[in-house]
């Protein structure tokens, strides 16, 4: 086979300050793969937009591109996925959790090759908090200010889940079952939410704008995922703090905010001309190796089962707080 595969990526992984991650691993997995003759064309298209682009013109969009897992529906429904089966699906079940592999199954088939966690949790600045204090919401809101993106539903839905709504079925996998927040839980949630943005040291703030208060001195502890890890370690230096959602109190109870889990995939364009290739590579990009140099350059927090588990890995914090929120208070989106 001598063919061009075209590989659509975030702009982030083909930077030159990140080592070009993509690249790095696309010419590493030619010179792997003597058999073929493969030049590579790259495009920019984020996880987030894969959803938006790829449907677009199917035919026409990369053999191989990455996404988040909340669009596979939409991927499925424009015919622009391929389904892996066969040695492809084991592999994914063997190297990821469950919860991983959930993310990227629909009705039974496997449709794409993980490559990180897609979770979020908080930093704090550990001058202001103590590890006592970031056990709960409400000592927290007393002692410093805490920027929550509560308007936007992804970080919302967390306080919902602690009450115990429902979205989509225990499993999250029901579309017939529907959201479900109607119980006085979920109503004495609503009553205490709304006391609480009275309380001058919450901030309503999106994670970008949260970081660059934190920057400021104007906001303490922030919500948000791996993806500012590093640029809050520079800003916090040795008071960098990373931990799970806290609880919050509710009519005297306490109640465990939970996230959102997900991940992020390697899908494959269902009308590839070079199946076997373009397969090949997701798994590829997905591997232990990809993940390993995706996690040094980018901070990506693995997904693969053997460098989860990886003594060293586990060293970071940021890696340890992810992994310990998926596996104990997340709920599969």
């Amino acid at each position: 086979i001598s063919t061009t595969i075209t590989v659509w990526g975030c702009a982030e992984d083909q930077a030159d300050e990140n080592g070009k991650w993509l690249q790095t691993m696309c010419e590493k997995f030619n010179t792997e793969h003597t058999e073929w003759d493969l030049t590579f064309e790259y495009g920019v298209c984020s996880e987030q937009d894969a959803g938006k682009t790829v449907p677009q013109d199917p035919s026409n969009s990369a053999d191989v591109y990455f996404f988040a897992n909340d669009q596979l529906q939409t991927l499925i429904d424009a015919k622009a996925i391929a389904k892996l089966g066969g040695e492809t699906a084991d592999y994914v079940k063997s190297t990821n959790s469950q919860a991983i592999v959930d993310s990227v199954t629909v009705d039974g088939a496997v449709y794409g090759v993980p490559f990180t966690t897609n979770t979020w949790f908080m930093y704090y600045d550990k001058s202001v908090f103590s590890e006592d204090d970031i056990k709960s919401l409400d000592t927290m809101l007393e002692k410093g200010k805490v920027a929550i993106p509560l308007n936007n539903g992804f970080y919302l839905a967390s306080f919902y889940l602690g009450a115990g709504a429902t979205f989509f079925g225990e499993e999250g996998n029901e579309r017939e079952a529907g959201i479900v927040l109607d119980n006085d839980e979920t109503l004495a949630m609503t009553n205490a939410l709304i006391d609480m943005v009275q309380n001058e040291n919450l901030v309503v703030s999106s994670p970008e704008d949260a970081i660059a208060m934190m920057r400021e001195g104007n906001v303490n502890a922030y919500f948000c995922g791996t993806w500012q890890a590093a640029q809050t370690e520079e800003i916090l230096g040795d008071n960098f703090g990373v931990a799970p959602l806290p609880s919050m109190t509710v009519d005297g109870e306490e109640v465990q905010l939970k996230p959102f889990t997900s991940s992020k995939a390697i899908g494959v364009k269902s009308t590839t001309a070079y199946p076997q290739v373009a397969i090949e590579l997701a798994m590829y990009l997905g591997g232990y190796d990809s993940q390993k140099l995706h996690y040094e350059t980018r901070g990506y927090v693995p997904c693969y089962k053997g460098l989860v588990n990886d003594t060293e890995i586990q060293k970071d914090a940021v890696v340890a707080v992810d992994s310990w929120t998926v596996e104990n208070i997340a709920v599969p989106r």
